[in-house]
């Protein structure tokens, strides 16, 4: 925790001037919000949190562990509660509110089941009323625990990118040779673009509106690269948008919190390019609800001319 308290109280800065940027740019982006960070004060995240059991094997996996360094509120306590960020997020046009779970909650970690999955969706289902869209915790996807998903209203997951670097991993199957490849890959092509067409969406319960890339954040050390890891970006962009396919590009608004000024400038030269991609191909930026409702309306037309 210690470690990202500069990011978190940096995201409180970035967010805003990132939602700017969105407006600015007419982005539809989906932001998947844990749950705790709507509870109003540690009353109210206790209670919770007493009603969840939560058995990993690692009980640092558990947020019931550092129960002892929250505050009682949002004014005293702004990593633990985002009640008045999340309002600000809510009014921002084109913005889908999405969840990351209540918990945090590791869908492939030893110990924790089916059933304590279902009871924090629960509690997602109380606070989060309305929510469409999943992100699996550290994309954590377990396809065994999509139909409670949809039994919660969730009508589309991110998914994995198609290779063996980005399947889901525990914290025990994160090998150093994946981080190592997976760090490669954001700088050089090494598993392609990740583009997709909607009509190739598999029509399940829930929809897997997979991963293309990750926006890793400003690294110092990397600064010498970072014309390369835009540029692998741009050209999965401009795939997307000459063959008519989806780039999901995602990333945590932490990662902003720190270098904010250098991951801004580069997040709009992205948004400059899809800019350019729009007038040129009619490139269109939607959030994952939209992705979902897309495939639905073409998926209907098909099938009402055959």
């Amino acid at each position: 925790m210690e470690k990202y308290k500069g990011n978190l109280l940096g995201s409180r800065i970035a967010i805003p001037r990132m939602l700017q940027l969105f407006n600015d740019y007419e982005i539809h982006a989906t932001w998947a919000i844990v749950g705790m960070l709507y509870c109003k004060n540690k009353k109210e995240l206790l209670q919770r949190l007493d009603n969840l059991d939560l058995p990993y094997e690692q009980e640092e996996f558990s947020p019931k562990h550092i129960l002892s360094y929250v505050g009682e509120e949002e004014s005293v306590d702004p990593y633990h509660y985002a009640g008045s960020l999340i309002e600000v997020i809510k009014t921002a046009p084109n913005q889908e509110i999405a969840t990351h779970t209540f918990s945090h909650y590791y869908c492939l970690e030893s110990g924790q089941s089916i059933k304590n999955f279902e009871k924090d969706l629960e509690n997602v289902a109380e606070l989060q009323e309305g929510v469409t869209s999943l992100v699996f915790p550290r994309n954590q996807t377990n396809e065994e625990y999509l139909k409670v998903c949809k039994m919660y209203g969730i009508s589309a997951y991110r998914g994995n990118e198609d290779s063996w670097i980005y399947r889901p991993y525990t914290s025990k199957t994160n090998l150093p040779i994946k981080r190592a490849m997976r760090l490669l890959d954001a700088y050089i092509m090494v598993t392609g673009h990740h583009t997709y067409s909607i009509n190739s969406i598999k029509a399940t319960s829930v929809l897997n509106i997979k991963s293309s890339r990750f926006l890793r954040p400003y690294n110092k050390k990397l600064r010498v690269l970072e014309g390369l890891r835009l540029e692998r970006i741009k050209k999965g962009l401009t795939e997307a948008a000459r063959e008519d396919k989806v780039f999901h590009l995602w990333w945590h608004p932490h990662n902003f919190g720190k270098n904010i000024e250098e991951n801004l400038r580069f997040l709009e030269e992205i948004l400059k390019h899809v800019e350019f991609l729009r007038d040129r191909y009619g490139f269109e930026s939607l959030n994952m609800k939209e992705v979902a409702d897309k495939f639905l309306d073409e998926k209907r037309e098909v099938d009402s001319n055959t």
